[in-house]
């Protein structure tokens, strides 16, 4: 075992999402700044996603009929438990549950995925009074500050995950940062 304690799945985009404000500031990595994992790989042009050709490269490796099932089917090949990932409606929890998920996580993707996806903090509630208790609730996305922490728990998170402050940080002072 490599010593990992859960799956979290992602469910709700099966391709990278259409980032219009990069699109429309022209956004471009500097030319210096490359992905070592994908160095040796031809990312040309392999679909009609957008003129991205790290779009084309994930919308490649996604199978574009996994659905709910997939998760039961999941539960056949591993004994960790799978958090479903980017569940914001109640219809979506109920059906989380009735497949098995051993957790939920509430996310937007950092609203980067999905174009005027509403924030985690406003669906958390009723994803979390769906549940019932049934499952714990997690929080993804939109945590800036502690206080956004301490808002998800008294609205009934289990946990928050916390991606961009902890990577800001590591970005200006490393690991003191």
């Amino acid at each position: 075992m490599a010593g990992f304690k859960a799956i979290a799945l992602t469910v709700d985009t099966p391709r990278l999402g259409r980032r219009e404000a990069d699109i429309k500031n022209r956004f471009n990595l500097p030319p210096h700044l490359v992905l070592e994992n994908f160095a040796a790989l031809d990312l040309g042009k392999m679909d009609k996603t957008d003129d991205s050709g790290l779009a084309s490269y994930v919308a490649s490796q996604v199978d574009q009929s996994l659905c709910w099932e997939d998760v039961r089917w999941l539960q056949t090949i591993t004994s960790l438990p799978i958090l479903v990932k980017g569940v914001m409606t109640a219809e979506d929890t109920r059906i989380a549950i009735e497949y098995g998920a051993a957790g939920i996580i509430v996310s937007n993707h950092g609203a980067r995925q999905l174009d005027y996806v509403p924030a985690t903090i406003s669906c958390l509630e009723e994803v979390v009074r769906e549940a019932k208790g049934r499952l714990p609730v997690f929080l993804d996305g939109g945590v800036r500050r502690g206080t956004d922490v301490f808002k998800a728990l008294a609205l009934g998170a289990a946990g928050v995950f916390i991606g961009r402050p902890v990577l800001y940080s590591l970005a200006v002072d490393g690991e003191a940062g």
